[in-house]
Parts: C-alpha cells; sequence; structure tokens
C-alpha cells in the first residue's frame, strides 16, 4: 500500500452462502438483517451440483452427517440450491429493500445463469479459482466486477489468475481479489492479514481492488484488515449460529455484523491527519491543561 493510499468507506458483503437452509423465506429474512445492519451487499452461491461433483462425489455421504441434507453429498448440494428464478426473486427483493445483490458461482452453468441476472459483482470462490473455463465466461461474457478469493492458491496460482484476465485488459478495470484462508472457522494464527501487503505489493497496479473474505471469530481482525487497505470486507452471515451448516460456526449474527460494520465506518472517519496542528475540540483543553511556566 503507497504512502497516498486513501481511505475509502468499507463495502461490506454479508456473505449468506447456503445459511438459508434451502428456504426463500429464511433468505429473504437474513437480506433483511444483513440491510438492518447497514451491509453493502447480501451474497449467496450457485452451484450445479451435477456439473460441479464427479459421480463419486455426488453420491458419496456427506462428510459431517450431522449437518447433511441429504442422503448424499449430492443431494445435500441439490437441497440447498435456488432455481434462477429463485435468485431473479432474490435480487428483486433486494433491489426493493435497498441493498445490492450478489452470488458466488461454482460452474460454468452457474456462471451463465447469473450473467443472465447482471449484479455488479460475480464472486469466484477459492475453490474455483483455477477453473479457466469458468473464469472464460466471466472474462468474456460478462461486463461486471469480477471477485476473486485467493484461498488455498499458491503465488504462482495467483499470477496465472491475474494475467488470464489481462489478455483482455479487463484485470485493471474489473477484477477484485481477496486475501483469504480457506478454513472454517480459520484461528487467528492462520488468517495472514499481512498477505493484504503481499497482494498490494504485486498487484496494486494490475486489478482494481483487494479486499478480505475472513472466515474467522470475532471482528477484530476485520478492522485490521481495513486499515491494511482493504477497500472490501466478506463475512458469511447468519441468524443463528447453532443452526444446522458447516458454514453457521464461521458466521457473524445479526449482532455481529452490526457492530462490525459499526466500527468500520468509525474506523474510516478516524483514518485522516489532523485538519490543523490544535484542533478546536482541543483549544479549551489547552487553555485549562497545557503547561505554563511560571515567572
Amino acid at each position: 500500500m503507497k504512502k497516498d493510499f486513501v481511505y475509502q468507506k468499507p463495502k461490506v458483503i454479508a456473505e449468506i452462502g447456503c445459511n438459508h437452509k434451502g428456504e426463500i423465506k429464511i433468505a429473504k429474512e437474513l437480506i433483511d438483517l444483513a440491510a438492518q445492519c447497514e451491509a453493502d451487499y447480501a451474497k449467496f452461491q450457485k452451484r450445479n451440483p451435477k456439473e460441479l461433483l464427479t459421480k463419486e462425489q455426488y453420491e458419496a455421504p456427506h462428510p459431517n452427517q450431522m449437518h447433511a441434507y441429504g442422503k448424499t453429498y449430492g443431494e445435500h448440494r441439490e437441497f440447498l440450491e435456488f432455481t434462477l428464478e429463485q435468485h431473479a426473486e432474490l435480487k428483486s427483493y433486494c433491489e426493493k429493500i435497498g441493498i445490492g445483490y450478489a452470488t458466488s458461482v461454482w460452474d460454468i452453468t452457474s456462471a451463465k445463469e447469473i450473467i443472465s441476472l447482471n449484479p455488479d459483482f460475480i464472486k469466484v470462490p477459492s475453490a474455483c479459482n483455477n477453473h479457466f473455463e469458468m473464469l472464460r465466461v466471466l472474462r468474456d461474457q460478462y461486463s461486471g466486477y469480477v471477485q476473486i478469493s485467493m484461498g488455498m492458491t499458491t503465488k504462482d496460482e495467483e499470477q496465472e489468475i491475474v494475467s488470464f484476465f489481462e489478455e483482455t485488459g479487463a484485470a485493471k478495470d474489473r477484477v477484485i481479489i481477496f486475501s483469504c484462508t480457506s478454513g472454517y472457522p480459520v484461528p487467528f494464527e492462520d488468517i495472514g492479514m499481512l498477505e493484504i501487503n503481499r497482494l498490494y505489493d504485486n498487484f496494486e497496479n494490475r486489478v482494481k481492488e483487494i479486499g478480505f473474505s475472513g472466515h474467522h471469530l470475532g471482528i477484530a481482525v476485520d478492522i485490521a484488515a481495513y486499515t491494511l487497505g482493504a477497500r472490501w470486507i466478506e463475512r458469511h452471515f447468519t441468524k443463528d449460529r447453532t443452526w444446522k451448516g458447516t458454514d453457521h460456526a464461521a458466521s457473524l449474527e445479526p449482532g455481529g455484523l452490526g457492530k462490525l460494520i459499526r466500527d468500520l465506518n468509525a474506523t474510516f472517519k478516524s483514518l485522516q491527519y489532523k485538519k490543523e496542528d490544535i484542533l478546536d475540540i482541543e483549544k479549551e483543553q489547552r487553555n485549562k491543561l497545557k503547561y505554563r511556566k511560571n515567572g
């Protein structure tokens, strides 16, 4: 991050993902709660399980049965999926109440479907950032921002991803990359917060912006990420962290998200130099308390 870096109001994404438990009513309730917390975007996920998973993966049991919504992992994933028409309904609902809509896509079919909705951005999760057939669709058939998480990704792979978008000159104007550690939840010692500095060193002049996608506990780390230069802060979001599903444990409930956004906005206001040596708020204290030499 350069010395002349100018802080902007942080943009916060409430990653609802599949925390709606496959119910459109719960999805809309989570949108309402995210909007009440003053998040900028409510984000979901879109998968075509039969395209994304191998036959063996589809037919295997869920690795954590207490969180399974089907007899096989494929059935579990199908249960949690919304149709394109349902995503269109969610997008309209977001627009109605004044919050942005976005979605992560995991395969080519899902990418093409979500492109048809023309959201402000489409997210590429860490698990799929090496799916270059899908990246090509997002690069060549979509005009919005492409956000890409860099969890479980080598430095060489990062270069390859950004270079791929640079082939059409799109990276600088359209690509937003996210520092991320892919764990649920991630212990603090594995977050690697200074990776944000490294991404700035390597990509500041090659991508549009840099963000932070966190899967940790609490909200302190997100403030540090913003201070280090993350323009976007993404956190998983749920109504109840005890709900069935593997993402809830690493998610923020409304109270936590509301406090995070409050603290991010307070930090934004504070990240500036004093406008003058002695501020108006200091003058009374200076007159009353400043040391004066006797005699």
